[in-house]
């Protein structure tokens, strides 16, 4: 077993458990090869799915105790909206949907473990992806002396057919897509939804109808378009049409909007699978503006929990000092409107940077999503 993760040394291990099919794999698996309790851990970030049954098949299962937590809130205003402000992206164009989300649940596995008393954590990131990585830094960051389990490391059901037949041999409930297919791997949060396998591992192949579910083709996009007004102040949004609103509530409303309108679809070809990434709508509606008042930093980071906790604060203070137009020569308070027009997956976006010396820069761009 890898980093000497074997049977023998684990009596209990908290698990990342989604209630989907390679989780709900890994669960009987784990009871089996490490006859071990198996604890789960469903955090809601609002993937836009009922939570309950995921709890009830793990009770199912014989998982105890079980974890279910509502985390939407902190995952926005502690994960995103710093992301947003710092202008990750991964290869200059994707909003980092799955990665941003991977420390927090992390860090809860982490916290969870140390109050159930467990020996592991397990997650189901694959061993050829980057999630894995993600994972397992994270908790080795809080906890350098954590144990990790990671089965597709491991086991030899090295495809989704073999996770399938092994469902099956173990009476596993498998939920199903709409044509009766067993589901694409997805990944889902309030900020995106991705797809992989099936059809999407062909390149030829575009994405069927059903792979499309929180925003509409650009076909079939309204005819009239849609004003919204965003107002940012130090890089954080806080008012959309003049309305002071909270972090979760933003991300809720500009899903509507955006999705209503044909925004947020892309489809990307990574080194190892094809993904189909439909970005919630409001990841480009908060990114874009923030790409104009940018403020870049390089940043080494050393993987000690305190002295990323403290690096993540000063990074984070610099970007929001940063946002804004202090770096076109102006000291002041700053905030920022930006109107969008949303028609057809096309956004019209108008910045306009206010100072108590009036306005400083008027852009107007074509975002093309």
């Amino acid at each position: 077993m890898p980093e000497g993760v074997n049977p023998g040394s684990v009596d209990k291990v908290v698990l990342a458990y989604s209630g989907g099919l390679d989780t709900s794999v890994i669960l009987r698996w784990l009871q089996d090869e490490y006859r071990c309790q198996v604890v789960t851990f469903t955090a809601d970030l609002g993937q836009g799915e009922e939570l309950e049954p995921a709890r009830a098949k793990a009770e199912m299962m014989g998982a105890a105790p079980i974890f279910v937590e509502d985390l939407r809130e902190t995952f926005v205003r502690d994960y995103v909206f710093p992301m947003f402000r710092a202008n990750a992206l991964y290869e200059g164009s994707y909003l980092l949907g799955t990665s941003i989300a991977r420390p927090l649940i992390a860090k809860r596995l982490v916290e969870i473990a140390a109050e159930v008393g467990a020996d592991a954590i397990a997650h189901g990131a694959t061993g050829k992806g980057n999630d894995q990585v993600r994972f397992e830094l994270s908790a080795y960051a809080l906890n350098p002396r954590i144990k990790v389990i990671a089965p597709w490391r491991i086991w030899d059901l090295s495809s989704r057919a073999k996770l399938i037949e092994y469902a099956e041999r173990h009476q596993i409930p498998i939920p199903r897509g709409k044509s009766g297919e067993p589901p694409y791997s997805t990944d889902a949060n309030l900020l995106h939804i991705s797809y992989e396998g099936r059809a999407l591992e062909d390149p030829w192949q575009e994405p069927p109808p059903e792979a499309y579910e929180w925003t509409v083709s650009p076909e079939g996009a309204p005819a009239e378009p849609a004003y919204i007004e965003i107002t940012y102040q130090h890089g954080m949004p806080y008012q959309l049409d003049g309305e002071e609103i909270g972090p979760l509530q933003m991300v809720e409303r500009l899903n509507e909007l955006g999705g209503a309108h044909g925004g947020g679809a892309d489809v990307e070809t990574d080194p190892h699978l094809r993904h189909l990434r439909t970005l919630r709508p409001d990841g480009a509606l908060l990114q874009e503006p923030l790409q104009i008042c940018l403020a870049q930093a390089v940043v080494l980071a050393d993987t000690n929990g305190r002295e990323l906790a403290s690096l993540d604060e000063s990074v984070d203070r610099h970007v929001r000092d940063t946002h804004g137009c202090r770096h076109l020569g102006h000291g002041q308070e700053t905030a920022r409107d930006e109107r969008l027009r949303l028609a057809h997956a096309v956004t019209l976006l108008r910045v306009r940077c206010f100072t108590s010396c009036g306005t400083c820069a008027t852009l107007v761009l074509m975002c093309h999503k």
